[in-house]
């Protein structure tokens, strides 16, 4: 494996020109600079991107997992600044624990839409897979609603819940200069994971549509370098998203009735060992092809469960 080359997603697009830059801040446009966790894995790419926004008052967002040398890396970056509120764009491990220890360091506020939860009730007998990824002991001081706006030193932040990823993700909009903290929503190295019940599928593609109705010229993301164009972007991770959709149906009228059979016919050319992610994806797809009612199942969908064409 190669590190970094390649997602636990459906569908990896690679930004093979990123430099992480461990233990640095590199600056990203006027006012923000990001610092690197040295975290890399199949599900993080290089690692998991911290930002600092402001000048003489700072905003942290996503300060990242428990890891020392990020830390003192922020620490060095902040240089005794003030800073005023930490965001968190959701609570999976690689982007919200820090925020405890930093907010002792410095005072800051944490803000976010809320802790960690599902984005529906477990089946009975179903586990979540995710569910230590997860940072269930995280709480906020502040919780945002989607349009709620942080107002800082100098500049602004205004929250988009864009859940799919988790129910309580938020993208930040820095007003009025065409930036979107898009954390885990949409990134340019590779199609964001949608794993249920974390995730669904019908609300990733609704936060799509929701982010196609906005002229931002720029997304910074939580792995990964920047996503240029975005509109265009946006547009193509809803094109494949909706030929999964599709491949996921064709299976289903071709007599698979299983996900492991499906991923097998679907995903022919993936690494095999990314086919436990690749069955979550298709997961996602049969649970929001029920809510549509296209498909029935016998039974709550199950990830081992069988299905058949309505």
């Amino acid at each position: 494996m190669t590190r970094g080359r390649f997602s636990m997603s459906d569908l990896p697009v690679f930004d093979l020109m990123f430099e992480p830059a461990y233990g640095e801040a590199v600056a990203v446009a006027d006012g923000v600079s990001r610092i690197t966790v040295n975290n890399p894995s199949p599900f993080t790419f290089h690692g998991t991107n911290s930002y600092l926004v402001g000048r003489e008052s700072l905003v942290v967002i996503d300060p990242g997992p428990e890891d020392e040398a990020h830390f003192q890396a922020l620490l060095r970056e902040i240089g005794g600044r003030p800073v005023s509120h930490i965001l968190v764009s959701h609570t999976h491990r690689d982007h919200s624990p820090l925020s405890r220890r930093l907010q002792a360091e410095t005072g800051a506020v944490i803000v976010a839409e809320g802790p960690h939860r599902a984005s529906r009730p477990l089946h009975q007998g179903e586990s979540n897979p995710f569910a230590e990824s997860s940072d269930s002991a995280f709480v906020p001081d502040i919780r945002l609603a989607d349009g709620d706006r942080v107002e800082a030193d100098g500049f602004s932040l205004t929250a988009l819940h864009t859940p799919g990823h988790t129910a309580n993700h938020l993208a930040f909009a820095l007003d009025g200069t065409g930036i979107l903290f898009s954390a885990d929503h949409v990134m340019a190295w590779a199609t964001t994971i949608v794993a249920p019940p974390d995730g669904a599928m019908g609300d990733y593609m609704a936060s799509l549509e929701r982010l196609m109705g906005r002229d931002d010229r720029i997304y910074l993301p939580g792995h990964g370098g920047p996503v240029t164009a975005p509109d265009a972007f946006l547009r193509g991770l809803r094109t494949h998203r909706r030929m999964r959709e599709r491949a996921v149906l064709e299976r289903i009228k071709a007599g698979d009735r299983k996900i492991p059979e499906m991923v097998k016919a679907i995903y022919r050319d993936t690494d095999p060992r990314l086919h436990g992610a690749a069955a979550l994806s298709v997961y996602a797809h049969i649970e929001d092809l029920i809510e549509k009612g296209l498909v029935s199942t016998d039974g709550p969908p199950r990830l081992d469960g069988v299905y058949l064409a309505a």
